[in-house]
């Protein structure tokens, strides 16, 4: 495993990962891509009825599927980068589960999708809330707290995707968030962190919090050109700190630095299918050939710190988490958000921005000039080339009396 992970670091070094180079930001969009597809097809069967766990192996085996028919020649590494998860009203994320689980979506039900595809160890993720609802019924308009904590994290993470530029710094990003989460009488959730991406590594050292805590000293990133961002919004309806319940995680990542001789035949099974085909991505205990022994043998590879765990959470029951996420390259003209899924849930809060400096922040362009033409036109006043209208049709979120956000009905 190590010999495999040092190969990984080589190439890494030998190859030209930088989003200068043309075949890179070819990868990460064609990654992106099969991301947006992939969330477009599985959203209209979030229904009453359908179980989180029919959606999340949907998901995963429409990833695998996409991903046979492109970069076919030589050994590319390509994969599943982070598992669909379909996470219900007050139930934070991660949530992937196993044979054998009925969680069941139900009518009006708050639902947050994510998943994640590489190329070459390139990383697209995405992350999108939707209210559940049966195709047959007409779109009713959603108000109250469902509304107000999807607007809160809609809203935040059009702030974030307008201050991540050259030059910003992460505090800049957490000060807008908490700002918009207190406009719609809303809280960001403690614990989760936007992270910079690198090849093959999925929570790069640069990160951006969800939520300032005071009693936590962290550094604060500045955002530099070339670089590649998961930006991960997630709002909550109670007070954003969510416990852990007895819904067992099934989430893992190898922790590529620890090494460990494990006692347990189970466990040792478990470690040699993490090191074959998934020595430095997330993956679920579901992509195990034997899920049985995957579920025996995982818990020594955690007492052992073999691998970390991404835990389930959950606010307070009759609260609602919503999850805005998306991954951005930080381009030399402009911050180019390369995955989403363009059709927001029909809803109005009843609260409004009304800050003027969150509204400067929203009415923010994402192009920008290169620092090449800075450098040239020194003297010569420059303004943003275009900006990058809200997801929604016909409406800015800073001129509204109430939020809204369009219908989601195919």
């Amino acid at each position: 495993y190590q010999r495999r992970v040092r190969a990984f670091t080589s190439r890494m070094d030998e190859e030209d990962s930088d989003l200068r180079e043309t075949e890179v930001v070819t990868k990460y969009k064609t990654a992106a891509e099969i991301a947006n597809k992939t969330i477009a097809n599985l959203i209209p069967l979030i229904q009453p009825g359908k179980t989180a766990l029919e959606l999340c192996q949907q998901g995963d085996e429409w990833i695998t599927e996409a991903l046979k028919s492109v970069y076919t020649k030589g050994k590319i590494e390509k994969g599943v980068a982070f598992p669909t998860c379909i996470s219900i009203n007050n139930c934070v994320g991660h949530f992937s589960p196993l044979a054998g689980e009925n969680t069941t979506v139900h009518e009006g039900d708050v639902v947050k999708v994510n998943l994640g595809v590489h190329i070459d160890g390139h990383i697209a993720v995405l992350g999108h809330t939707v209210i559940a609802a049966a195709t047959s019924s007409p779109p009713q308009q959603i108000e109250g707290r469902k509304a107000d904590v999807i607007c809160a994290a809609h809203f935040a993470a059009e702030a974030a995707l307008r201050l991540l530029r050259p030059g910003n710094k992460a505090s800049q990003v957490t000060a807008a968030i908490q700002q918009i989460a207190e406009t719609f009488h809303c809280n960001p959730v403690d614990g989760v962190f936007s992270h910079q991406m690198e090849r093959f590594v999925i929570d790069g050292e640069k990160y951006i919090p969800n939520r300032a805590n005071l009693d936590q000293k962290v550094e604060d990133a500045t955002f530099a050109e070339n670089e590649v961002w998961s930006i991960d919004i997630v709002m909550s309806s109670s007070d954003g700190r969510p416990k852990e319940t007895e819904t067992k995680t099934t989430v893992f990542k190898r922790a590529v630095e620890q090494n460990y001789l494990l006692k347990m035949k189970a466990s040792r099974y478990v470690l040699n299918e993490i090191n074959a085909k998934f020595p430095t991505m997330p993956f679920t205990l579901r992509a195990f050939e034997d899920e049985k022994k995957g579920r025996l043998g995982i818990v020594e590879c955690v007492n052992h710190g073999l691998v970390s765990p991404y835990p389930v959470l959950y606010e307070k029951p009759g609260e609602f988490v919503a999850q805005f996420q998306f991954t951005a390259l930080l381009l030399p003209t402009q911050t180019d958000k390369i995955t989403s899924y363009p059709r927001l849930p029909f809803v109005k809060s009843q609260y409004s921005i009304e800050d003027p400096k969150i509204k400067a922040i929203l009415a923010m362009g994402t192009k920008r000039k290169s620092n090449n033409k800075k450098q040239k036109k020194k003297k010569k006043k420059t303004t943003d080339a275009a900006e990058a209208k809200p997801d929604q049709p016909g409406q800015t979120p800073v001129t509204a009396p109430a939020a809204e956000a369009m219908d989601t009905s195919n």
